[in-house]
């Protein structure tokens, strides 16, 4: 049997920064931005939405009544949860009417978490073939106005619904994971922003690719010939490229390249949206599939996913037959391209706003799914 990706879809909030402006805002050469870093624009969020929100109105692009009778487990990974004790899939789950027994948790491994999540959805529908996990990775990455960090913010969800005979990817069980406790990115509670060692944390992060792919080359005798493309964690679209390349460079030349190529179809939407923590891996796949025309049924793509403070973990899928009618390219490249462009001044009253959990407020936003109310010291959701 074999269990994989059945439906895959994206949501990001409809108002965005041009990184041109930006940079020309904060005094900065904008090939800094378009080419240092790799990234175009940027994803910002007004105070109403959320992680929640985010991973609701992903998910709800993708699931028909038949899928929430019979989903029975919805995991969302994430480090921007909004309750230290609730799971923000309780929640989720609760906004989908999805059917009532399930099991509904929530993961926290930096932007690693949601990796975890699908392979335990994986071994899950393994077990129970007629089950079906719904997985969201949802994040907001905030590092402060005029900060180092800022160019590569961003936010978002990508929604995954894992099943059996999936019509989309097929996980193969080859997972190599990678351990280490290091302090390149951290955020104790209490703390609103992550504090991060920068050049340490690009160091980590080519470090851990190289060190898992060794590792998963050795199990598995498989080499990069073996794939048609590979998806990187993408907390900029430059990361990826950093790590990868030195690995290349004992390829041969067309291989070498063909991968590269496959790489920049798979940045393409993140260029667009910035930095999703939990979600970038995947919405790098998305990007990747709906992007490149050279895939094929029976293709390999391998994943890398990556948490700070480390998780590694390297794995691969194979392509249905037939995958192509079920990608949603006109849907995403229609939410990218209906996004509202903010001023950098209205992009920073909008970074600035917070919700009081302390004082009763409604509000109206335009999203399907978005904060309608704060009472009584919780968050309550517009369905």
């Amino acid at each position: 049997m074999k269990v994989g990706i059945d439906k895959l879809a994206f949501f990001v909030p409809n108002t965005y920064v041009d990184m041109t402006e930006l940079a020309l805002a904060r005094g900065v050469d904008p090939a800094k931005f378009h080419i240092g870093i790799g990234q175009d624009e940027m994803a910002v969020n007004p105070a109403t939405q959320d992680i929640i929100t985010f991973a609701t109105n992903a998910a709800a692009s993708i699931l028909t009544d038949e899928d929430k009778k019979s989903i029975d487990m919805v995991i969302v990974g994430t480090e921007s949860s909004v309750d230290e004790s609730k799971a923000s899939a309780v929640v989720v789950h609760g906004l989908l009417d999805i059917q009532p027994f399930a099991r509904s948790i929530e993961m926290k491994e930096a932007c690693y978490a949601t990796t975890a999540g699908l392979a335990a959805a994986r071994d899950h529908v393994l077990l129970h073939p007629e089950s079906k996990v719904l997985v969201i990775a949802s994040d907001i990455a905030k590092y402060g106005l005029n900060t180092g960090g800022e160019p590569t913010q961003g936010g978002g969800a990508v929604a995954m619904l894992i099943t059996s005979e999936p019509h989309l990817l097929t996980l193969n069980n080859d997972n190599v994971a990678l351990s280490q406790d290091i302090y390149d990115f951290w955020r104790p509670f209490g703390q609103a922003y992550p504090s991060v060692d920068g050049k340490f944390s690009n160091e980590t992060y080519i470090n851990a690719f190289a060190k898992v792919w060794d590792e998963y080359t050795s199990r598995t005798s498989l080499t990069f010939e073996d794939f048609k493309a590979v998806a990187f964690h993408t907390p900029y679209t430059k990361m990826g490229k950093k790590a990868l390349l030195p690995k290349l460079e004992s390829e041969s030349p067309k291989n070498a390249d063909d991968l590269m190529k496959q790489f920049e179809y798979g940045i393409a939407y993140n260029r667009r949206v910035g930095n999703l923590y939990t979600g970038s891996l995947y919405l790098s796949l998305i990007s990747l599939l709906e992007n490149s025309p050279d895939l094929s049924a029976g293709d390999k793509i391998g994943l890398f996913s990556y948490g700070s403070g480390t998780v590694a973990e390297f794995f691969s899928g194979e392509l249905v037959d037939g995958f192509e009618k079920y990608l949603r390219t006109k849907d995403h490249q229609a939410l990218l391209d209906g996004r509202s462009k903010l001023t950098i001044s209205e992009y920073e009253t909008m970074f600035n706003e917070k919700l009081d959990l302390n004082h009763h407020a409604e509000y109206h936003d335009e999203m399907p799914f978005s904060i309608s109310e704060i009472r009584d010291n919780h968050r309550l959701y517009k369905k």
